[in-house]
């Protein structure tokens, strides 16, 4: 009987905890025979693990549970490197683990991948751990050595032949090598002679590398190379049928046999390995040639060169079975060759039958034709060739081939299979011809493409849909025909199609409409969307615009002929409302106007633009153009036109006036780009000409500006076109720009004296015009010569160059000089250029010299003496205006003020603005010891004199000045009062100031509220007399639309309250809000429910409108009266099923009252009874919803008592459960034949042993164990 272990609490305390007091005594009861043939053998419950070494008689031993174990070789290696200090290339001490050394590691661990650690030995040598896989420690090592380790380099000299087994193939070997020895190898080209191999790395790394190149070399050098020259014609019979002799050569001397190819015209054998391997290879060649030289004879034969592919076969393989079966070589001419005649060379008894297996081979296969026409080749082929695959695979051996062009296809093969080949093709072309059938139409190539489609649309379409092929020639081709293939119904009906569609396009019609390009893009909208509706509603026109860079007007439709003519006039229509939306009108308005018809901030532009739905652009401000463009519809731009018109009218005495002239003399009296047209408005003040459209027809000329001066431009009108009617002649002069504003002379006088002597017209140059110097003269033959006479005259006077000089006094110098010399300029350019040099500063000079043309000097002169009369002439005159209004009077950057001094030509001069913060002086002067002050009488400061704040100085003649004064106190602003309700004032204010900014931006006024402490009711509007009865009107009216929307707030302000009882409020609410705010929206009114802390929670206020209050009231009354006729009832409900009724996130519940339209309260946690649950709802709608909840329980409950019944049968988790449960009799984990039994007895270890426990150090005699030998 074999012993048993019992591990208990005595082994492993762990076990204890499962044993009962009951089982501890029964521990050491022997096991009945029974109980112990049921226990584990300890071999069965612990495994041994395998040995490696096999067993003695080579049998192996039975497969336990580790052999199923895949041993798991790990892909990381670890290797250590060590540098010694002598070779280290950083020896610096002091920054192991930082600087270059460290640098350099983190980027070999970068470059390489592989983990590097360093670490310092006692005698400061570098240890490197290396970490990775195979390649990456391979490669970092290297990298270690050459950037870590000092280098030192050595040389092997080897045989130039051995460097390349050195190198290996692509370099191989040398890279493998450097890896392994960690060095870097440098091998000379194969153009250099030397043969040194020069060898750098460590001291370690170079011997390694030495003694592997010297190996190599030494392996080659016991090589050898043999080369035997032998008849290519003998080669065959060295190579053996299938190289099977040349093989068995190899195999069996162990050399190398390198025999050319049969393409190869060579006649060298090369013979490579060991000496005596390589000597032994060649004396079985020069046997084998040596025989068959003697032996062999030859034969020549003639076989058709059709059929010598036969005779070869693939890759020759018929070659070579002649060769193996009768040993007779067979030699093909080349296939460039045209002989046809086949060489047999062999042994004579050998000849005949090698003769029989070539023309076997030879007429083998045979070559046979189908008759096919060529439009079924690819019929019969199939889509991806489906059709011939199905023959190619029963007969792998048969070749077809389709030839483009001709109406049969070629078969070759082997003789047996051909026959069956043959019929079937031609089977298979039998019954396509009774299938199928093909036709050609001819369509015009320029509609191919619409045939086929955008993106082959239509083609595909017509191929699917009647199963046939149609081929339509590419446009290189330029061929007309089209052929249909297919089934022959399919065929009728594409063709039919085909040429319904080609009649078609040929009925297509081509039409170019006239569209100007400025509506292109219009047309087209933004990202082609107007386009598309039109291209939608006509879709079979094409519609093409042209390219924007070309410039054209010309836009093509193409389609059926209605079609176009409708989309025609579709187009022809939205082009009208485009070009009606699109009028313009140029209207010209005297520049000095167009910030009047601007507004403040835009306010007139912007309200004309709105009012007349226009476009409205006004040239720049630095712009010398005085025209608005007004562009949309034609009534509404003369609307805007009328409008703007009148603004100028308003602000001026401008008349219009219509003259008749002839429409055939406008051109010439406009002149070339206007110019003579130019020369009249300015002539006559600016006024403003406008032309009819040349080509109209009218003879209607309107002039407008200031009366006097409309009647001079028509008067000159008149008079130049009469001119034109009798005889007009042209003459061209040419006159420096400078001298141009002399000729001219101050207000046109000079040239205005020419003009009436000599009734010539004279037109100077604009800026705009090319040609500066060229001044026109038109007018009879002779006005014109009498004019060009005087001109010529002036010219050559202004030419003729003189020095003059004046005496001005130098009190007046400094008027003339400042400002940068600005009154010298103006006089150089309105006297030809003359130059004035005044006398330097500090110099007591009074002489001033001028320089110029001798009129322009006397001219210039007799200017600056009315200058210098004006000088001393000059009185100062003080206007006292409180300084609060100075800068309204300035207006926007002093535009105003300018004005004034423009139109009076004063100086004014504004006082500087008093400071607030300076501490008033005392009126009282300081009085000295002698009662005088500073040492002079002096009164006492009037009280009623100006403040020097307020005192504006004006300098000018006396009578300018006095105009200047009441002009400025024209400037000065008026203040006025209004009665606003102080209720309004906030409103009138408007959102942060909006409201009352805009007004004041409106009538260029300034509007005071009071501030809300004062509660005054007065509102000041202070501004120029003529904008104050606007600015009042304006508040005015203001007033009475916030009185009435006053009115409207105080009706929508009505309150009504009604009682609810609280319980219902959340149902008016409804869900979310939904019910309340349904309410609120359909009746326009504000809901407000009690707060929580309100006293009267059943209290509900509504505001609004009264009769939508009152609505609102019945709407809420309603909810309630259905409400109040709801009943509630609790039933008794398992709380074990309430989570599956109310389902997932409510889902069930929801579904429950939505269906029966009730709600459902269930009881919260802890409540009394846990299984109540209230119904609420109409009546019929509770007990529908009661009877539902019941069948519910019912099916649920089945389903709980199912799962309880189940607990019983599960363990418990843990917990008293567990605890209350008995356990039953625990042994431990027990097994059989345990090796600590297999002593002689069952005594614990004698600790006092030393052979059981040896102390350290003692050498302890080797004891045989049960665990089996030690492994260490």
């Amino acid at each position: 009987m074999s012993s048993v272990a019992v591990l208990t609490q005595e082994s492993f305390n762990e076990h204890r905890s499962g044993l009962l007091p009951e089982q501890l005594g029964a521990k050491d009861m022997p096991l009945s025979s029974e109980d112990e043939g049921a226990l584990p053998t300890y071999r069965d419950a612990f495994p041994p693990l395998p040995e490696k070494a096999a067993s003695p008689d080579g049998t192996q031993e039975p497969a336990n549970a580790w052999t199923k174990i895949r041993p798991i070789k790990s892909s990381m290696i670890t290797q250590v490197f060590h540098v010694p200090l002598e070779e280290r290339k950083y020896k610096d001490m002091n920054q192991f683990g930082e600087g270059d050394q460290a640098k350099i590691c983190v980027d070999i661990m970068y470059k390489t991948g592989a983990h590097l650690e360093l670490s310092m030995a006692k005698d400061q040598g570098l240890s490197i751990m290396v970490s990775g896989k195979l390649d990456e420690v391979m490669r970092a090592r290297k990298e270690i050595v050459s950037r870590l380790q000092t280098q030192a380099s050595a040389t092997v000299a080897i045989p130039k032949e051995h460097h390349r087994f050195v190198i290996g193939k692509n370099g191989e070997k040398l890279q493998e090598l450097e890896l392994k020895t960690a060095t870097k190898i440098q091998i000379p080209r194969p153009d250099d002679t030397s043969n040194q191999i020069k060898i750098s790395g460590t001291k370690e790394g170079i011997e390694k590398a030495k003694h592997e190149i010297l190996l190599i070399s030494a392996e080659q050098d016991k090589r050898a190379v043999e080369r035997v020259t032998v008849e290519k014609v003998y080669h065959p019979f060295i190579t053996g049928p299938f190289n099977k002799v040349v093989s068995e050569m190899m195999q069996e001397t162990g050399a190398r046999i390198n025999i050319p190819p049969p393409s190869v015209n060579k006649t060298e054998i090369v013979i490579t390995g060991e000496k005596e391997q390589v000597a032994q290879a060649v004396m079985l060649i020069k046997k084998i040639y040596e025989e068959k030289k003697k032996n062999v004879t030859t034969i020549a034969v003639e076989v058709k060169k059709s059929q010598h592919k036969y005779v070869i076969g693939p890759k020759g393989n018929s070659l070579h079975e002649i060769l193996e079966k009768t040993g007779v070589s067979v030699e093909i001419p080349p296939t460039d060759s045209s002989s046809e005649t086949v060489i047999l060379r062999g042994e004579p008894d050998r000849l005949g039958q090698a003769l029989t297996e070539v023309y076997a081979k030879a007429n083998s296969y045979t070559v046979a034709s189908v008759s096919a026409p060529s439009w079924l080749h690819r019929f019969i082929i199939g889509k991806k060739g489906q059709n011939l695959a199905k023959i190619t695979q029963q007969m792998p051996k048969v070749h077809i081939e389709f030839t483009e062009g001709e109406d049969k296809i070629t078969l070759e093969g082997p003789t047996k299979d051909m026959q069956q080949v043959q019929s079937q093709m031609e089977a298979i072309v039998v019954d396509l011809v009774s299938r199928m059938d093909y036709t050609e139409i001819t369509v015009d190539p320029k509609f191919h493409r619409h045939l086929i489609g955008k993106s082959g649309a239509n083609i595909n379409r017509i191929k699917d849909q009647y199963k046939v092929s149609v081929r339509i020639p590419p446009d290189n081709e330029k061929s007309n025909l089209i052929r249909i293939e297919g089934d022959p119904q399919g065929v009728i009906e594409a063709k039919k199609e085909l040429l319904e569609l080609a009649s078609r396009m040929e009925n297509e019609r081509t039409k170019d409409m006239i569209i100007e390009h400025r509506l292109h893009r219009t047309i087209i909208g933004q990202k082609g969307e107007k386009i598309k509706e039109v291209r939608d509603k006509f879709p079979e026109v094409i519609i093409n615009f042209p390219d924007p860079t070309q410039k054209s007007d010309i836009v093509q439709f193409r389609g059926p002929r209605t079609e176009v003519e409708k989309c025609t006039k579709f187009m022809q229509k939205m082009v009208a409302e485009m070009m009606e939306n699109s009028f313009s009108i140029s209207v010209p308005i005297f520049k000095q106007f167009h910030k009047n018809i601007i507004g403040k901030g835009g306010a007139n532009i912007k309200k004309i633009r709105e009012e007349t739905n226009t476009k409205i652009d006004l040239p720049a401000e630095n712009s010398n153009s005085e025209v608005i463009v007004i562009t949309g519809k034609k009534a509404n731009c003369e609307a805007a036109r009328s409008r703007i018109l009148a603004i100028q009218k308003e602000l001026a005495n401008i008349i219009e006036m219509e003259v008749s002239i002839p429409s055939k003399l406008h051109n010439s009296l406009i002149g070339s780009k206007g110019r003579f047209v130019r020369s009249i408005m300015e002539e006559c003040g600016g006024v403003h000409i406008h032309f009819p459209t040349e080509g109209s027809g009218i003879d209607t000329v309107t002039i407008r500006g200031p009366a006097e001066d409309v009647d001079k431009a028509k008067q000159q009108l008149l008079s130049l076109a009469e001119e034109k009617q009798t005889r007009s002649h042209t003459v061209e002069l040419h006159a420096k720009p400078e001298y141009h504003k002399f000729l001219i002379g101050k207000g046109g006088a000079n040239i205005r004296k020419v003009r009436d002597n000599t009734g010539a017209r004279i037109i100077f140059p604009t800026a705009e015009d090319k040609d500066q110097e060229l001044i026109t003269v038109v007018g009879t033959e002779d006005a014109v010569r009498d004019a060009q006479k005087e001109l010529e005259g002036l010219i050559k006077s202004l030419e003729n160059i003189v020095e003059d000089f004046m005496i001005v006094d130098s009190k007046h110098h400094r008027y003339f000089v400042s400002r940068r010399g600005q009154v010298l300029r103006e006089i150089a350019e309105e006297f030809g250029g003359v130059m004035v040099s005044f006398p330097r500063t500090g110099t007591q000079s009074d002489k001033v010299t001028l320089k110029g043309a001798k009129d322009c000097v006397e001219a210039a002169k007799k200017r600056m003496a009315e200058i210098i009369e004006d000088l001393d002439a000059q009185v100062t005159i003080e206007c006292v205006i409180p300084q609060k209004f100075h800068r309204s009077i300035m207006g926007p950057k002093g535009s105003r003020i300018q004005q004034i001094t423009r139109d009076h030509n004063v100086q004014i001069k504004f006082p500087e603005r008093e400071d607030p913060q300076a501490t008033p002086v005392s009126p009282e002067p300081a009085v000295h010891e002698n009662g005088e002050v500073n040492g002079e009488s002096k009164d006492l400061a009037d009280p009623a004199a100006p403040k020097k704040c307020d005192v504006i100085v004006l300098s000018g003649r006396k009578d300018r000045c006095e105009a200047a004064v009441e002009a400025l106190k024209a400037l000065v602003p008026v203040s006025i009062t209004v009665d606003v309700s102080y209720d309004l004032h906030r409103y009138i204010i408007g959102q942060k100031g909006s409201g009352i900014r805009k007004m004041m931006d409106d009538y260029e006024v300034n509007i005071q509220v009071p501030a809300p402490e004062l509660q005054s009711d007065t509102i000041s509007i202070t501004g120029l007399a003529s904008n104050l009865d606007r600015a009042k009107a304006g508040l005015l009216e203001r007033v009475k639309e916030l009185q009435a929307d006053q009115e409207d707030r105080a009706l929508r302000s009505f309150k009504l309250t009604i009682s609810v009882d609280p319980k219902y409020h959340p149902k008016i609410i409804g869900r979310k809000g939904a019910v309340i705010t349904q309410i609120r929206t359909e009746h326009d009114v504000n809901i407000q429910f009690p707060d929580k802390n309100d006293d009267n929670q059943d209290q509900i206020t509504i505001t609004g409108y009264e009769r939508n209050a009152e609505a609102a009231r019945d709407g809420i009354m309603q909810i309630v009266g259905e409400l109040e006729e709801m009943v509630s009832e609790d039933i008794t409900l398992d709380h074990r099923i309430h989570a599956r009724v109310i389902g997932g996130r409510g889902k069930g519940i929801r579904k429950i009252m939505d269906e029966f339209k009730v709600d459902l309260k269930f009881p919260q946690s802890g409540a009394a009874d846990p299984n109540c649950v209230t119904v609420t709802g109409r009546p019929e709608n509770v007990d529908e919803a009661i009877d539902h909840l019941l069948n519910l329980e019912e099916e649920y409950m089945g389903d709980v008592g199912d799962s309880e019944s189940m607990q019983t049968y599960m363990k418990p988790l843990g917990g008293a459960s567990a605890a209350d449960e008995p356990r039953g009799p625990s042994k431990g984990f027990v097994v059989r034949d345990a090796p600590w039994t297999a002593g002689p007895s069952d005594q614990a270890p004698d600790m006092s042993s030393s052979e059981e426990f040896p102390s350290f150090g003692t050498p302890v005699a080797p004891k045989s164990s049960p665990w089996g030998p030690k492994r260490f």
